[in-house]
């Protein structure tokens, strides 16, 4: 074998070993992302003051799979709109406030749920003492209501500019892609959610 014909075959060689790389670590990432974790996106004010617009989040979408939602955890979910729809890849992300079993009542702006007042240290609190706030607010009190099994409520942190349980329902548990459990960016709104 000439030494032209070596070297070509060294070429071939190190490349298909190259494309072997890049290939594996493409379906490990698309594995990765597809089953353990993703980056969403925030698109609105309905989580502020926890998550700001244009933030991102990394979701665990296995957890759910371990174990059951747990109250106050920040879920990502596929959209349902007013008529009851399913919206799949058009996420929103809320926080959990009633569990199944559970009854959630609002009044004045407050969550009751098992007829205890829900403390909900993770809201603004200047934001809730502004009487305009009380009185947007008092516009989505709740009656009453048991969360179906199977079924979780959930609300966002901004709840004047929040479209959540109080506008489509409670949403199935099915429809929830994972919880949301690091803010990632910007670097100067990294937290633990």
């Amino acid at each position: 074998m000439t030494e032209s014909a070596t070297q070509q075959t060294s070429t071939l060689k190190i490349l298909r070993e190259w494309l072997v790389v890049i290939v594996t670590a493409l379906v490990i990432a698309l594995t990765i992302r597809t089953f353990v974790l993703q980056q969403f996106y925030i698109s609105g004010p309905s989580m502020e003051p926890t998550l700001f617009q244009d933030d991102r989040v990394l979701v665990n979408k296995l957890s759910y799979r371990l174990h059951g939602v747990g109250r106050g955890d920040v879920v990502v979910f596929d959209r349902i709109t007013t008529d009851g729809e399913i919206v799949r890849h058009d996420d929103l992300i809320k926080r959990v406030l009633g569990l199944p079993g559970d009854t959630i009542e609002i009044i004045d702006c407050n969550v009751f749920v098992n007829n205890k007042r829900l403390t909900e240290p993770y809201l603004d609190p200047i934001t809730l003492s502004f009487s305009d706030f009380e009185e947007r607010c008092r516009v989505f009190d709740m009656d009453k209501t048991t969360v179906t099994p199977g079924h979780v409520f959930v609300m966002g942190d901004n709840r004047p500019q929040s479209y959540d349980s109080r506008m489509f329902g409670e949403i199935e548990e099915s429809l929830i892609v994972g919880r949301a459990f690091v803010a990632i960016w910007p670097l100067s709104h990294w937290t633990w959610l």
